[in-house]
Formats: C-alpha cells, sequence, structure tokens
C-alpha cells in the first residue's frame, strides 16, 4: 500500500474504520529514527475521523457484546496465530519505525504482542460472579458484568505494538469495542494489524485505529461524549490533560504514566547477577520503557566496587544500526528527544557529576547513511545531588545514576524521594530485608533480585505520579467492565 508522495516513494497509512481503510487528507512526517529521514506519512485525524470511528464502534457493540467470551475468544486467538506468522515483518517494521533493534523487537515487542491476545483470550474465559443470600429476609444477591461500551485507546511510542495491544485484548475479550490511536511516531505495526484484524473474523467497527497527534485526535477521542472510558500510557502532563478533558463526562480512567525507578543494591547482593540485569534494566530499548532504572543507590561498603564493575559492563552494551544483532541498543526516536536527553547529561556535567562513560565521553562508530540517526551510548553518571532535575525528572533514555547509601532507612527514603512511583528493585540476598523494603517503598511494582519478571494475572500500575488504576488479569476484566449488582426475591 505504498504510494508515491512528493517525488519520492513513501510509505502512507490510512485510518482503519468500520473494516475499512480510509485515506486521510491530510498527513505528519514520520522519521527512520537510525537515518533521520522522512520514509512514511501518517493521518493527522481529527474530529471528523474520530466521530467516523465512533459511530462505527456504536454501531458495532450490541452484535459484540451479545457474543461469549468463548466466541470472542476464538477471533482473538486466530489474530494470535496472524501476528505470530508474520513476526518477521512486524519485527523489521516496528525497528524501522521505533529505532529500537530489530533483536529486541524480535524477542520482546511482537512475541508479547501476539500473547496479550493469548492471554485475554484464555483470561476472559475464567472470572467468577459474587453472590450472597439473605434468608432471613427471602432475597438473593448476586453480580453480573457487563462491557462499558465505546473503549478509548491510547497507546505510547516506545513499545508501540506491545502496549496496543495490551489495551486492545482485553477491551473486546470483554465484549466492548474500541477506538485506538497509537503514536504518531510509531504508527506502522498498528496499520499492519488492521490487515489482519480482518482475515482475523473480528467484524467491522470492533476494532477502529485512527493516527493522529495528542492535540487533534487524542483530544477529539479524549473529550467525546459517546466513549465512557479512556485507557491510557504516556507522560504525566499529557495524563493531566485527559482527566480534565473527562471530568465532565466522570469517564473511567486508567493512566499508565512515568517513572523514576530506582534499584536499591544492598552489599550482600549477588554483584555479577546484579550488575548484568541492572545494565539491562538501566539500558534496554534505549532505556526507553516506563519500567526502566534510572536510579541506583548502592551499600556504600560496596559502592567503588560495583561502580567499577558498572561502567566497564555499560561500555560494553553497544549502541549502533537497530539491524546488526551484535547491538543492544538502536536509536532514540526523535531528534528532539536526543536532545532532550542529553541535556540531561549537561546539566549533570555542570552540577559537578561525573560522566563515567556514554554521552559526551564515548564515540559512536556508525556507518555513513546512519550518522544522522538519534544515537546514544549507555551513559553512567555520578555525584549528582539527589535534588537535581536529572534524579528528580524522568529522562527516558540510556542514562542511570548511582549513588552510594549507608543505611537501610536512608535507601528506603532516598528511593521515594521522588514523584513517581511506578517500580522498583531490591538486590539483597537476606529475605527479611527484601520484604522489608519491598513494603516501604512507594511503587506500583517491586522486584527483588530481577527486573521485568512479569504475571499477566497481577496488577500493573503505579502510585503517586505514576498513574491511576492497575491493568492486568483481573484488573483489567474490571476495568473494561461495569459490575451489576441484582437483587431477586423468592
Amino acid at each position: 500500500m505504498a504510494k508515491p508522495c512528493n517525488q519520492c516513494t513513501y510509505l502512507v497509512l490510512e485510518n482503519f474504520i468500520g473494516g475499512k481503510f480510509v485515506p486521510c487528507q491530510t498527513h505528519i512526517d514520520s522519521y527512520d529514527p537510525s537515518t533521520g529521514e522522512i520514509y512514511c506519512k501518517v493521518p493527522d485525524s481529527g474530529n471528523e475521523e474520530v466521530e467516523a470511528a465512533v459511530a462505527a464502534a456504536t454501531q458495532a457493540f450490541p452484535a459484540w457484546s451479545a457474543r461469549s467470551p468463548e466466541q470472542r475468544a476464538q477471533i482473538l486467538n486466530k489474530l494470535a496465530d496472524l501476528i505470530e506468522a508474520n513476526m518477521e515483518e512486524f519485527a523489521q517494521a516496528e525497528s524501522r519505525d521505533q529505532g529500537k533493534t530489530v533483536t529486541f523487537a524480535r524477542t520482546v515487542d511482537i512475541p508479547r504482542a501476539a500473547y496479550n491476545f493469548r492471554f485475554f483470550a484464555s483470561s476472559v474465559l475464567h472470572h467468577t460472579t459474587d453472590c450472597s443470600q439473605m434468608d432471613h429476609v427471602g432475597c438473593m444477591n448476586f453480580t453480573i458484568r457487563c462491557p462499558v461500551g465505546v473503549a478509548g485507546l491510547i497507546s505510547p511510542w516506545n513499545l508501540p505494538l506491545y502496549l496496543l495491544t495490551w489495551k486492545i485484548a482485553p477491551a473486546v475479550a470483554t465484549g466492548n469495542t474500541v477506538v485506538a490511536k497509537p503514536s504518531e511516531m510509531t504508527s506502522v505495526t498498528a496499520w499492519m494489524m488492521c490487515k489482519l484484524i480482518q482475515q482475523a473474523g473480528f467484524p467491522p467497527g470492533v476494532i477502529n485505529i485512527v493516527f493522529g497527534t495528542g492535540p487533534r485526535a487524542g483530544d477529539a477521542l479524549v473529550g467525546h461524549p459517546d466513549i465512557p472510558l479512556i485507557s491510557f500510557t504516556g507522560s504525566t502532563a499529557t495524563a493531566q490533560r485527559i482527566m480534565e478533558r473527562s471530568a465532565p463526562y466522570c469517564k473511567k480512567l486508567s493512566l499508565e504514566l512515568g517513572g523514576k525507578n530506582p534499584a536499591i543494591i544492598f552489599a550482600d547482593a549477588d554483584l555479577d547477577q546484579c550488575i548484568s540485569t541492572t545494565v539491562r534494566s538501566s539500558f534496554s530499548n534505549q532505556g526507553e520503557i516506563c519500567l526502566c532504572t534510572s536510579r541506583i543507590y548502592v551499600e556504600r561498603t560496596i559502592y567503588s566496587k560495583f561502580l567499577e564493575k558498572f561502567v566497564a559492563a555499560a561500555k560494553k552494551w553497544k549502541t549502533g544500526v537497530p539491524s546488526d544483532p551484535s547491538n543492544n541498543n538502536g536509536a532514540l526516536i526523535s531528534k528532539e528527544h536526543l536532545e532532550k536527553v542529553r541535556s540531561f547529561v549537561a546539566l549533570a556535567k555542570s552540577e559537578g557529576g561525573i560522566i563515567h562513560c556514554g554521552e559526551g565521553v564515548d564515540k559512536l562508530d556508525l556507518p555513513h547513511g546512519n550518522t544522522s540517526g538519534y544515537f546514544m551510548p549507555a551513559t553512567v553518571i555520578s555525584d549528582i545531588s539527589d535534588s537535581s532535575r536529572v534524579m528528580q525528572e524522568e529522562i527516558f533514555g540510556p542514562v542511570t545514576c548511582i549513588s552510594p547509601f549507608d543505611t537501610e532507612d536512608e535507601a528506603v527514603a532516598r528511593g521515594n524521594a521522588v514523584r513517581y512511583g511506578l517500580a522498583a528493585t531490591v538486590w539483597s540476598q537476606d529475605v527479611g530485608k527484601v520484604h522489608r523494603v519491598a513494603k516501604r517503598l512507594q511503587a506500583g511494582l517491586v522486584w527483588s533480585n530481577c527486573w521485568l519478571v512479569r504475571d499477566l494475572n497481577l496488577p500493573f500500575g503505579g502510585m503517586k505520579n505514576s498513574g491511576v488504576g492497575r491493568e492486568g488479569g483481573k484488573d483489567s476484566y474490571h476495568f473494561f467492565t461495569e459490575v451489576k449488582t441484582i437483587t431477586i426475591k423468592h
């Protein structure tokens, strides 16, 4: 479906509304992060396109919600089959669109996208509802759960298909229809999936995907009176706008936002395992994961040893062309984001921080065709104050800061001393200490002696400015349905 544009051949995407591809009159340039060149035109949708998508979803809702969970699950599993059958094509496209390595897309993003559909196809079959008897008044009470209606779904650019399907799968499994808006910077794999949606057997209008920017398409979506529910993953600032726009309609909201995640490393930690995992948790996907570690607190007795070994390991974390399987990281999402991440490193340096490796220290050796790409090596900073913006704000790049601590209480207090509360890691072989610290940390997810091990049955989400609500097996079931209590006198 590539079309000629301005004497160049760009990939021109179209909205997917009511089971059909619908062209858009205006487009947004989308760049290949590894080259810095435009390669794709994304619809610049607004009120008109969102209105059409909501109308299609509203029309499809009665029939889709009337299907049994088993019937819906069969179609979700078929879509998972089709994604897996096209795994390599999706991985290559995700890499080019987002900048991540093909290896990461092939082993993480696309397999998880398929699994999201499989998981919720199964999960939706195994929920139960509540019942209570009131014999003294001759009544029985029980609950039922009903789909909400048209779900508005907005997903980010860092894990494009992975997080889009994390929203679509539970929404449609529970009987809702959806209008989804992927990030305008990473829309290609969502558009590719639209073709598979038809093949999988989804009726027209059950899944509608509208491409465009937050201020136009996103704003039209969250402010639409016929969308009772919004699931959003992205920045805290955008979430605040969504809450304002949704407030007049009392919409249900699930908001998965940013993080400034600490790792707390005690002296009894398995240092080799800890360093290899913490390098991965700090720099995976160019550091563009909301769960990445950006603050590392190390018990002072092992601080010097840890710092030396961690910097050495970080220097081996290779950054380069995404198609090269020997590279750990590819390019950051955009020129503007690269400049933002670099500005934090410059700020750290101006405040007396030590840049041990990475930005401004290690030069990348890139092929000629990639010298204008948005690459940045893994960067380690020390000697920076906890009050610095570098330690307080989400950088969302391959940058982590290391600092020593003396006591357990100090480590917990400093770990909690930010406005975010998404995730944390604790490294110790003392089981009692792990339990104490995990309980006291203000984070929605705490990993001990590991990172990013996920059981999708369990809640996912953050505290404080890291979000509102939780998603996961039961939590997603509850969010995408309304509970109703029925009392019958007999």
